[in-house]
């Protein structure tokens, strides 16, 4: 059990017996009453924000989560089929409101650690960064490179990222899976 001054950011706790990430906290006094911690917190499960005030003598359980390595098998019409990666038999599907826009650039058939929380799937934890080949990217115009002049290409998961000029097709590039930005260039075509 967490004392209402330990309910800091980057906790997972229980409220309703559902798991919650605390964004944010701010423990204050204001005159003449006992101390509060005021809290915005996100259901890990619905993705829901909300704000929640601890008084000086509330408690908040800490969640029990756990990891599963999971196998990235193929995505068709919105849904996402994953397997666990110690067992292929064992397959199963997330939608896109449970994976979010990073999973456009995960590759197929790519190990990735899963976020569980009482035996089920409940998010996934991606790379910090992926690096992706460019399968298709117009010509550099000539004339347009003054400042950062960017292009849109289109990387081997079929997402769609901004580039410098000078990313050909081919071309081995870093990109942020959190942002969806490009980092830097890794191998030249």
């Amino acid at each position: 059990m967490l004392n209402y001054s330990e309910i800091l950011p980057r906790r997972i706790i229980l409220i309703d017996d559902q798991p919650y990430e605390v964004l944010d906290a701010h423990v204050f006094q204001k005159q003449k009453s006992r101390p509060v911690n005021h809290t915005k917190v996100r259901n890990l499960i619905s993705g829901s924000v909300k704000e929640v005030v601890f008084h000086q003598f509330e408690k908040a359980e800490e969640a029990d989560m756990g990891t599963m390595e999971v196998k990235y098998l193929y995505a068709n019409k919105g849904e996402f089929w994953f397997c666990d990666a110690k067992d292929p038999a064992n397959r199963f599907k997330l939608s896109e409101a449970q994976l979010g826009d990073s999973i456009k650039f995960i590759k197929v058939n790519t190990i990735i650690d899963s976020t569980t929380f009482n035996g089920d799937i409940i998010g996934l934890k991606y790379p910090i960064k992926v690096e992706l080949k460019i399968t298709e990217a117009p010509p550099a115009v000539r004339g347009n490179t003054s400042g950062n002049a960017t292009k849109a290409v289109i990387v081997e998961t079929g997402a769609t990222i901004y580039v410098p000029m000078f990313i050909n097709e081919g071309d081995v590039v870093r990109i942020n899976t959190d942002t969806g930005e490009y980092a830097e260039r890794v191998e030249k075509a």
